[in-house]
């Protein structure tokens, strides 16, 4: 254990010393020790582990070691508009780096008809430390999470024999496959080098992870005291815990409905368990000044609104989760949440990509 003054909350150690909180149980809102021993002086006791602080390392899975050609094959194929059925939505259509690796809509336009579908599009940002993907948790992987989207009709409506037909007639991607692999265009080799690179989109460095690395000036006061209801009375940490700021778990929180889908089941469909009805993925908070619309169907627009939704205890749903109720935060105490919000977006990745011709081969027709 050590004792902080929070007025400076001056931390300069190591990456591995995290705020934390003391004595919680899981379920439980964390509880700080305190005492005013001087005038506006918070003192807190801080065991050694935490839920949240700075990122660590990515982990590389040992089925797809990282290499600087597989990255840079991965990058090609995420802006080539040739992995979709009419040649001209790519992954970065949707995960734009300009627009925070999302796409700034409420929710995706997609298929051959460019139709709205039903959820937000999720940021790839800081994507390598989930070990799930998608609203519903569908994909275990990158590597998998990489292929849905081509094969989706409802996204880039293609399959992945057609995909792989036609980078196979294309001179420079023999050759990098066969570089990169040792092998032939392959479907597993297109969702590992997308995988690598999106593995690379890391944002740290963000004036939360300065300041718990010793700053005391990188977060404004606002930020500050917006970190300690995040960790206590507004009950964030609940979910939102970890360097990532997720539980990679699924809630029900009652978000109104939307767009094209009357009712979304989200990880129901994944689980047919009655308990998952309505329950999303609990998203990053990391850049989410970067990902606006918010919720898994972009229903809210700002920061202040989704803090204010919580506030007041959620939305309607048969399945809410318990952990959300009213919160009596002031006006002061949302905006200090916001502060804090803001404070966790990292320095900007800078993806350098050369558009180049894009030629299309002729595939035969089969009758």
């Amino acid at each position: 254990m050590r004792t902080v003054n929070i007025t400076k909350f001056f931390l300069g150690c190591t990456t591995a010393l995290f705020f934390t909180m003391h004595g919680v149980q899981a379920n439980n809102v964390p509880q700080f020790p305190r005492s005013e021993t001087l005038p506006g002086t918070v003192v807190m006791v801080l065991p050694e582990d935490s839920p949240i602080g700075p990122l660590p390392p990515v982990v590389i899975p040992a089925i797809n070691p990282q290499t600087q050609a597989k990255v840079e094959l991965g990058k090609k194929l995420y802006f080539d508009p040739r992995l979709s059925g009419n040649n001209w939505i790519s992954c970065a259509t949707c995960h734009n780096p300009a627009v925070g690796f999302a796409d700034g809509l409420p929710r995706m336009l997609g298929g051959p008809a460019s139709r709205e579908g039903g959820r937000n599009t999720p940021t790839i940002i800081n994507t390598a430390y989930n070990p799930i993907q998608f609203w519903d948790g569908r994909a275990a992987t990158l590597e998998e999470q990489a292929l849905g989207p081509i094969q989706n009709p409802n996204e880039m409506n293609e399959t992945l024999d057609n995909v792989v037909k036609k980078l196979s007639r294309i001179p420079d991607y023999v050759k990098a496959f066969k570089d990169v692999f040792g092998s032939s265009v392959t479907a597993d080799g297109i969702a590992k080098a997308i995988a690598a690179f999106e593995r690379t989109i890391v944002f740290a460095n963000s004036p939360f992870d300065r300041y718990m690395m010793g700053d005391e000036h990188a977060m404004s006061e606002s930020a500050k005291r917006g970190m300690i209801l995040f960790n206590t009375r507004a009950e964030c940490i609940k979910c939102h815990s970890g360097p990532n700021f997720t539980d990679n778990k699924f809630h029900n929180i009652g978000v109104p409905a939307d767009g094209p889908l009357k009712e979304d089941l989200g990880r129901y469909n994944v689980t047919k368990q009655d308990a998952d009805k309505g329950a999303f993925k609990t998203p990053t908070l990391r850049n989410i000044t970067d990902t606006a619309p918010y919720m898994h169907n972009g229903f809210f627009p700002t920061l202040f609104e989704v803090v204010q939704f919580y506030n007041g205890g959620g939305g309607r749903s048969e399945n809410k989760s318990p952990d959300v109720h009213v919160l009596h935060l002031t006006g002061q105490e949302v905006n200090d949440l916001v502060e804090f919000l803001k404070a966790l977006t990292g320095e900007l990745v800078q993806v350098r990509y050369t558009a180049t011709p894009l030629v299309y081969p002729e595939l035969p027709r089969e009758f």
